[in-house]
């Protein structure tokens, strides 16, 4: 099935933890799939220089620094826009990997006010402009720990489970309303930064989350997934799609090459 061509109503895309990673991977997938790109995070220089990028290419880029839990923050943003096509709620992260006995409440907050309540921010504030546009689409960027568990990531797959809900919720919610509710769960992913920051910055540990697999998935294969979704035929709603690597059977059983 070809591709749909975004109207001039729904041409905007916002993608929020666009600084790097799955964000930025998706940004590029959806500037050249034909929509103007609103990249949001944190990082200001992170996402002008991918602004720069895009805009180089003959795209059309706009960065916005944006604290996806600052409810004030994303309400002013949302003041920006008439119609917004397209949402990816991407913005999250895992903390820590420690057993519920000793798991750090403070790592679990963090987790829950970004991974769920931004994305609540986000989908609220924009909501209308999505349905404004005619044909709006909101994207949640779960995992597959929003739909099973494993030993030493309760507090992560707490927060992930809580964004799953969220967009099944709101897909029975809003239906017979001109906006689909997509959502991406990947699973094993490597990029620069995730691992890394769930470890603390300790880079064996890190490393030692993707040992002997063979090719885990990058975040072009997530960003290429979104952007198909994305780009289906205004009536076709991709529910759930979960993509993991090859290697990952379950979140506990995965290949690794001695």
């Amino acid at each position: 099935m070809a591709a749909a061509t975004p109207s001039a109503a729904s041409r905007i895309a916002v993608v929020t933890g666009a600084s790097g990673g799955i964000g930025a991977a998706t940004a590029r997938g959806l500037a050249e799939a034909g929509y103007r790109v609103v990249l949001t995070a944190r990082r200001k220089d992170r996402i002008e220089a991918l602004a720069e990028e895009l805009n180089a290419a003959g795209h059309t880029a706009t960065a916005y620094p944006l604290d996806v839990t600052d409810r004030a923050a994303v309400d002013e943003f949302a003041t920006a826009f008439k119609t917004v096509g397209v949402l990816v709620n991407n913005a999250g992260g895992a903390l820590g990997a420690d057993p519920v006995a000793t798991g750090d409440p403070e790592d679990w907050r963090r987790m829950y006010e970004t991974n769920v309540i931004g994305t609540l921010h986000l989908t609220q504030a924009l909501l209308p402009k999505l349905e404004a546009s005619g044909d709006g689409t909101v994207v949640v960027v779960s995992s597959t720990a929003g739909h099973s568990t494993y030993e030493g990531g309760a507090g992560y797959v707490a927060a992930k489970h809580g964004a799953h809900v969220l967009a099944e919720t709101l897909r029975l919610e809003i239906v017979g309303r001109p906006v689909r509710v997509v959502e991406i769960a990947p699973g094993m992913v490597k990029t620069d930064e995730f691992a890394l920051t769930r470890f603390g910055g300790d880079e064996a540990k890190a490393a030692k989350v993707y040992e002997g697999v063979a090719e885990p998935l990058t975040a072009a294969d997530v960003a290429d997934t979104i952007t198909w979704a994305v780009t289906r035929p205004s009536h076709v709603n991709i529910d759930l799609l979960v993509v993991r690597p090859r290697a990952q059977a379950s979140n506990s059983k995965v290949h690794r090459e001695r």
